[in-house]
């Protein structure tokens, strides 16, 4: 299956490296050096990695016959997508991958419906689940060890024990999601992990 591991940001630099926006929890396999990537807008890739560094904190990829700042800055907003084996797992047991986590019924401890999980957002601080309600409302669900108590991927469902007033308050959960959408575009964060002590999601 392909999944979106990166979304590529501003040029750095005069020598064809940009910025990236990771969407992985392994960055290291899926945006290694030698990776072919295809993308979106199709028409922009397939790209090849050719160099990889942390600079500031921010992971640069330079692509194969990008070789200057316009080239570069072209590739902007363009997605990377890698080809996963859908049977694959993360090593560590607390870590999940997106496409494992979308479309679990979320419920609470007691067994009451929540919804249903139809997007996993990265933030640079945590994970987020959106949960889609019977009424067609969302609601942001952190993807921390306190509040998501389990995942049972065979039931098909996450288990979650919500602070008062997460999935209540019609109000926070617009001004949450407002927020989101402000700080991540879509799927990713700096490393797609969870906060510290948390599990983790991620492609």
């Amino acid at each position: 299956m392909q999944l979106v591991v990166a979304r590529v940001g501003r040029a750095h630099g005069i020598k064809g490296e940009v910025t990236v926006e990771v969407r992985t929890d392994e960055p290291e396999l899926r945006l290694a050096p030698g990776a072919v990537l295809a993308t979106d807008p199709a028409a922009t890739g397939p790209l090849t990695i050719e160099t990889g560094r942390v600079h500031s904190g921010r992971l640069l990829l330079r692509f194969a016959g990008v070789r200057d700042r316009n080239a570069a800055e072209a590739l902007r907003n363009t997605l990377l997508i890698a080809e996963v084996d859908p049977d694959q797992v993360p090593e560590d047991p607390d870590e999940y991958y997106d496409h494992q986590l979308m479309d679990l019924d979320v419920v609470l401890k007691d067994g009451t419906e929540v919804g249903r999980i139809t997007e996993i957002s990265h933030l640079p601080s945590q994970d987020l689940f959106v949960v889609e309600r019977a009424d067609g409302t969302e609601v942001l669900i952190p993807f921390v060890e306190e509040i998501v108590v389990d995942i049972d991927l065979e039931e098909q469902r996450a288990v979650i024990d919500p602070p008062p007033g997460l999935i209540d308050d019609r109000a926070e959960i617009a001004s949450s999601r407002e927020a989101s959408d402000e700080t991540a575009p879509s799927e990713g964060t700096g490393d797609g992990s969870g906060a510290d002590g948390a599990p983790g999601a991620g492609v």
